[in-house]
């Protein structure tokens, strides 16, 4: 009966990421620095508020865009934060987690034929999406502009079937974010334009030198900017499932259709959760980018030393090592680092084709675990 099924299903694959990771799972004295999960626990208040919640009997459905409560901290917290002006009754929407803040948003928006316009090397959750929703991911190869998807690169691909422009910083694999100045050129060119842009801001809060600056302060095209962000990264809540969608409220209401057939409401407890992180926790964060800017130090000065020619990332907590050899992928190399030296890096191709020749480094592991791995990677080395 599998002839029966979707064929744009069928057409789609696991995450190269989640691949490598189960495929290496089972090695003995394995080092792995492929995961982008937080390695700090949830901090004590959030999952104190999480249990009151449950003997508060908040285990129901809530209304669909979430509790107004938890939308009204949102609002707050954004425009405290980011300078950006969203009404929490009809200009943000609560998900399960960022990934069902951009499946319903593309969901909404695409039709059969769309483009999307997307960096590569990017994170691979997004193309499937595209694709199931009989749309085509557009690459634009960044390589050459440090990871950085411009408006310059940008213009030349814009076609009559161009739908949406994805941003998706600060990056994933790369770690590098645009400039504020970056951000209004493409707004500038997006001015008069017909076209959708989707800012994925899911690790705004680890920006090491500097604040983020969210193209949703662009007025100019706020009325079809659509900001993905959530707690995952910010409060170390990954299994909490809690993202969040700002748009402008005609659209809003078209996305909570999808989210309501899809999911009824993010759940009731982590939405309690998520408003403590929200409110109590604002500056939770700090300690966590504290830690991951140390962490990456460290690994800068480390590869650094072994000759890898590399640049230091923007936010986020990966590197993007540019590892190549004239007769093996990124998934050959990746592989023989993991029979070798039992480390596991994950392939750049995982990350597009753009991400050919690079392997993913993750620095959200303690210290300690860096050491060790990179040693494994220094003595690889010698031996490449």
């Amino acid at each position: 009966m599998e002839h029966r099924i979707n064929n744009e299903v069928k057409s789609i694959e696991i995450s190269g990421i989640r691949k490598f990771f189960n495929l290496v799972n089972d090695y003995d004295n394995m080092v792995s620095l492929t995961i982008g999960q937080p390695d700090f626990p949830t901090p004590e208040h959030i999952k104190k508020m999480t249990i009151e919640a449950i003997h508060r009997n908040h285990t129901t459905y809530t209304h669909n865009a979430g509790i107004l409560s938890l939308r009204t901290a949102i609002s707050n917290y954004v425009k405290e934060r980011y300078q950006l002006d969203y009404h929490p009754e009809e200009e943000i929407l609560v998900t399960v987690g960022a990934s069902e803040a951009i499946a319903a948003t593309l969901k909404t928006i695409l039709d059969q034929g769309d483009e999307v316009i997307l960096p590569g090397p990017v994170y691979p959750g997004y193309e499937p999406l595209i694709t199931l929703n009989g749309a085509k991911a557009v690459y634009v190869d960044t390589r050459q502009s440090k990871f950085k998807l411009t408006a310059e690169l940008i213009e030349p691909m814009i076609t009559s079937r161009t739908k949406a422009i994805l941003i998706p910083y600060p990056s994933n694999p790369t770690g590098v974010t645009l400039s504020e100045e970056e951000l209004k050129a493409i707004a500038s060119l997006l001015d008069d334009k017909d076209i959708f842009l989707i800012a994925d801001e899911i690790y705004s809060e680890l920006i090491y030198e500097k604040d983020h600056f969210s193209i949703g302060r662009c007025r100019k095209i706020k009325d079809k900017t659509i900001i993905i962000n959530g707690v995952s990264k910010s409060h170390s809540m990954t299994g909490f499932r809690i993202g969040y969608i700002l748009g402008p409220a005609w659209l809003i209401q078209h996305i909570l259709k999808v989210h309501q057939y899809y999911v009824s409401c993010a759940t009731s407890v982590s939405q309690y959760a998520a408003l403590e992180a929200l409110t109590n926790g604002k500056n939770d964060a700090e300690v966590m980018r504290d830690a991951y800017r140390e962490r990456r130090d460290f690994v800068y000065k480390r590869l650094v030393e072994m000759g890898i020619s590399t640049y230091l990332p923007d936010g986020g907590f990966y590197y993007f090592i540019p590892l190549s050899s004239s007769s093996k992928s990124s998934l050959e190399i990746a592989l023989e680092l993991v029979e070798k030296e039992r480390l596991a890096l994950v392939p750049g191709s995982a990350f597009s084709k753009y991400g050919e020749g690079y392997l993913r480094l993750s620095y959200a592991y303690d210290l300690d675990t860096l050491k060790k791995g990179l040693n494994r990677l220094e003595q690889f080395l010698i031996d490449f």
